[in-house]
């Protein structure tokens, strides 16, 4: 097999249904198919004790039916009593949260609703929409607390309908380029890995008989997740050891879009991943900076992948990827919110001379990115009150003494830019100056893309495209490093920012899959205006979370684009962060430290409400002394500093390894067939649950609908022209803003008031590239919506430029020889025999249909059609259904009942 003969594996616990009896909890787990199932026993006679039981079988459909109708049968109050069941269905879910525990017993906490919210590669990422926790313990064995109830109040804040993300076949806490770059490890490190976990433990899912099948063998990978970004971890915790694998779902906390940019009919899916961090994780003023441990406050990994979906295959399709990070400043630093200020006074809590806490920060970061690390400090510099240039001048310090001891070719580079200062100014375009920090940050870092450079830009090689960094590889290309973006808050600026860079990787991606002929972007286009609205719903969902209220300054803000109704839009936005701030976030920060298990109620103890600080939650070194105490001068893990600017995660090496579980299966085995598994043909599709059709369309959305308008995403357009700018009507507003809530938590729709953009907005790159008004696009004729004339524009352009060839002004002689001839044999095409007609239908088309010519004129072909005949059934059949949709059902028969009781029999019992 090729370097391709491994995928991941795909859960095979995808729908679950809970049974109860008096004394075990039955959670019977199935793949999509319900030809594979799995049993898990939970014990309700333990009060306090979480007792899980699993077998590690793999039922059939047949023997689970059996299963269950031996346990209604034994666990009924007399035998053969038919009116009290002994096992009842409790709930159905399609997966398991975890397990909690506060002052009384466990609860188990499943996913009952799910919606679908993107696709990479076949593989479908879900947004939980509703979950249930059901209590474990039996009534009887029941030990009650008075304190329990506002315990499992305060979990529930933790709304999990909200922005909570999982999937059962990808790994969502990883980033793409880890996920495939683990699917191309070399087939000597699989087979290795795969004796070594057949000796390790035994499962009825290993590669039996394989041997004999020469090479129908496909490896199975899955890899543990990034526990920084799992936030289940510790729900799952109890259990993790103890059951199958497939019982574990992790979830995710963020944000995630996706949205369709067809290129000429052609389907390119964007999606848009956040990953929000659960170390120090909380609110605004409640967190900020840096724990002992090195990890920071609003820490958000942000991901853009770009596809063709039209190839679903991770070995045979091209995807592209690209990740840049934001995050409170690593430093011993707060505010205090007791003075009820709008911008409470920054205090460094601690000296750090020796920058321990960045030192562990930028370890994480070296391992999980590799290098180089780059910092856009967005903070003011200059201020006529001393406040948030204090962070700037402690990590400037920080990152000079840690540069030090780095090798100069990976030294982290620093980049402090006051994008406050420049917005104020009118002489300073802010986006032009932030599109030239992100080409030079994208210059550096490179991007992912799974296949090697096409061969038209090796023909035609691009200055810009040359100068890209990054790792190239034999597949493709590696991104190495990442840009670190942050401002005090991490919201409003370091979200433009990162709009922008990732609008530059957004060109290079679609240039490196050959959907563009230059690696450039201009505003006003389709493809920006979608991009755009991806990254307002991604801003307003992570502002939301950490802030309280959506973003107060967009990307027309800074453009100075934005309608006079904007300000206004901006001042509710600051009031209802203000309020969130001060009333509501100490409670949420109460939810968020008892949902991730920082703090674990105890008997004895104060409770969570009585606590005058968690700052001794998430600084762990305030309640014991470590025994180890870090280098000053080597800060960084060992072996990472071999590998740059590789990140050590994805090296191939002993330690990472370890990480994965690889196993082999037969080429069509369910846990490995993604076709299988995403276009699911044992199942019914409905239309409309299908989420491609929900999914926001640069076409549909975006493109004008006047007639002539030249399709290409990449044609600018003026800002009237939207799609979504000349919907006329109530019904069509609404119906658009039902499809931009297909991203979680999405905005109102901007405003649809006309508003002009002057040439001095776009970025300094788009100016170079002035002539054409696209890439690919060819002028046409542009409609005004605003008036009933039309105006033309007068663009003169030589036929060579159009159609690549001089056409001369007269045709010749022999040309107008041939034009004559094709038009007489079309005028003469429908000239027949009237009578040669009738005969052909009557005895050719007499027992199909009946084509009787009505027209006066023989030259036309214009026919009395008679319906086809309908036998006398056929007509009972259709005269049943017409009576069934208008409410009269007839009576069913013997044999009605007979199919649905066998029907019942199968579906439930």
């Amino acid at each position: 097999m090729p370097a391709a003969a491994a995928a991941p594996m795909i859960s095979s616990v995808q729908k679950l249904v809970l049974y109860e009896t008096r004394a075990r909890y039955f959670l019977v787990g199935s793949n999509p198919a319900e030809t594979k199932y799995r049993v898990l026993k939970i014990d309700r006679t333990e009060p306090k004790d979480l007792v899980v039981i699993d077998d590690k079988h793999v039922y059939t459909q047949q023997e689970v039916r059996e299963l269950l109708g031996r346990l209604d049968l034994g666990n009924r109050t007399k035998i053969g009593q038919k009116g009290s069941s002994g096992l009842s269905r409790a709930v159905s879910a399609f997966g398991v949260v975890g397990f909690v525990r506060f002052l009384e017993g466990y609860y188990i906490v499943l996913i009952t609703k799910r919606r679908k919210m993107a696709d990479i590669g076949g593989h479908a990422i879900y947004k939980i929409e509703d979950t249930n926790m059901i209590y474990i313990p039996n009534d009887s064995v029941r030990v009650t607390h008075p304190d329990e109830a506002r315990y499992l109040r305060i979990f529930q804040n933790v709304d999990l309908s909200s922005n909570f993300y999982f999937s059962y076949s990808y790994d969502l806490s990883h980033s793409l380029q880890y996920n495939l770059t683990v699917l191309r490890m070399p087939l000597e490190t699989l087979k290795t890995e795969t004796t070594q976990t057949r000796q390790e433990s035994f499962d009825i899912f290993e590669d039996e008989g394989l041997s004999t099948q020469g090479g129908s063998g496909v490896f199975g990978i899955c890899s543990i997740p990034y526990e920084k970004y799992v936030w289940n971890g510790k729900l799952l915790e109890a259990v993790k050891n103890t059951v199958h694998r497939d019982w574990l779902l992790y979830i995710i906390h963020g944000f995630c879009g996706q949205s369709k940019l067809l290129i000429y009919g052609r389907p390119i899916y964007v999606t848009l991943i956040a990953r929000r961090s659960s170390k120090f994780a909380g609110t605004r003023f409640l967190k900020r900076g840096a724990n002992c441990e090195g990890d920071v406050a609003n820490e958000v990994e942000t991901e853009q992948i770009l596809y063709d979906a039209s190839v679903m295959s991770f070995s045979a399709g091209s995807y592209s990827s690209y990740v840049q990070v934001r995050g409170s400043v690593p430093l011993y630093w707060s505010q205090d919110i007791s003075t009820m200020m709008p911008k409470p006074p920054i205090t460094l809590d601690q000296a750090d001379p020796f920058a321990h806490v960045a030192a562990l920060h930028f370890d994480q970061m070296l391992q999980r990115f590799g290098s180089p690390i780059i910092i856009l400090n967005l903070v003011k510099e200059r201020e006529k009150r001393k406040h948030e240039r204090i962070l700037s001048e402690e990590l400037v310090a920080a990152v000079t003494y840690l540069n030090q001891f780095l090798p100069p070719e990976h030294a982290i580079i620093y980049i402090p830019w006051d994008m406050a200062k420049y917005t104020k100014s009118k002489l300073c375009n802010v986006l032009d100056r932030l599109n030239v920090i992100a080409e030079s940050v994208v210059k550096k870092t490179g991007f992912f893309v799974n296949r090697p450079d096409s061969y038209c830009s090796i023909l035609r090689p691009d200055e810009k495209w040359n100068e890209l960094g990054g790792c190239v590889v034999s597949t493709g290309r590696l991104q190495t490093g990442v840009l670190r973006t942050n401002c005090v808050d991490c919201l409003d600026r370091t979200n433009t920012a990162q709009f922008m860079v990732g609008k530059c990787a957004l060109a290079y991606q679609l240039y490196s899959l050959g959907l563009i002929d230059k690696p450039n972007l201009q505003f006003d286009t389709d493809a920006v205006r979608l991009f755009e609205e991806l990254y307002e719903d991604h801003g307003d969902t992570l502002s939301l979370q950490y802030g309280g209220s959506q973003l107060v300054h967009r990307v027309k803000t800074y453009r100075k684009i934005a309608p006079w109704t904007q300000h206004s839009k901006d001042i509710m936005q600051t009031l209802s962060r203000y309020y969130s701030n001060a009333f509501s976030d100490a409670d949420r920060q109460d939810s968020i430290n008892l949902f991730l298990g920082v703090f674990k109620p105890t008997e004895g103890k104060p409770h969570l409400w009585e606590l005058p600080t968690d700052f001794y939650l998430h600084h762990k070194n305030t309640l014991s002394l470590s025994q180890t105490r870090r280098s000053y001068t080597y800060w960084w893990t060992t072996g990472v500093l071999k590998h740059l600017p590789l990140p050590f995660d994805e090296v191939t090496c002993a330690e990472n390894r370890r990480k994965l579980t690889v196993k082999k299966f037969h080429k069509y085995e369910e846990e490995i067939d993604i076709h299988n598994e995403f276009f699911r043909p044992y199942e019914l599709s409905s239309f409309d649950e299908t989420f491609c059709l929900a999914m926001t369309n640069s076409t549909r959305d975006f493109m004008p609908k006047n007639v002539g308008i030249d399709p290409s995403p990449f044609t600018v357009r003026k800002p009237d022209e939207t799609g979504k700018s000349v919907l006329g009507n109530k019904s069509n507003r609404e119906e658009t803003v039902l499809q931009r809530k297909t991203a979680a938590s999405a905005p109102p729709p901007p405003s649809e008031e006309a508003v002009s953009s002057s040439s001095e907005d776009d970025s300094g790159t788009d100016k170079e590239d002035e002539g054409p008004v696209s890439q690919r696009s060819t002028p046409v004729k542009v409609t005004d919506t605003g008036d009933n004339t039309k105006i033309t524009e007068n663009v003169v352009q030589s036929t060579k430029d159009v159609y690549g060839v001089n056409l001369s002004d007269v045709p010749s002689e022999d040309d107008l020889t041939i034009y004559t001839r094709f038009v007489q044999l079309g005028q003469s095409q429908h000239k027949q025999d009237k009578s040669s007609q009738q005969f052909c239908s009557k005895h050719h088309l007499d027992r199909v249909i009946n084509l009787i010519p009505i027209s006066s004129f023989s030259q036309d072909s214009i026919y009395e059609v008679q319906p086809p005949r309908a036998d006398r059934k056929s007509i009972e059949i259709f005269h049943v259904h017409i009576q069934a949709g208008r409410g009269n059902m007839q009576p069913l028969g013997k044999d009605d009942f007979l199919m649905y009781r066998e029907y019942i029999r199968n579906r439930y019992m």
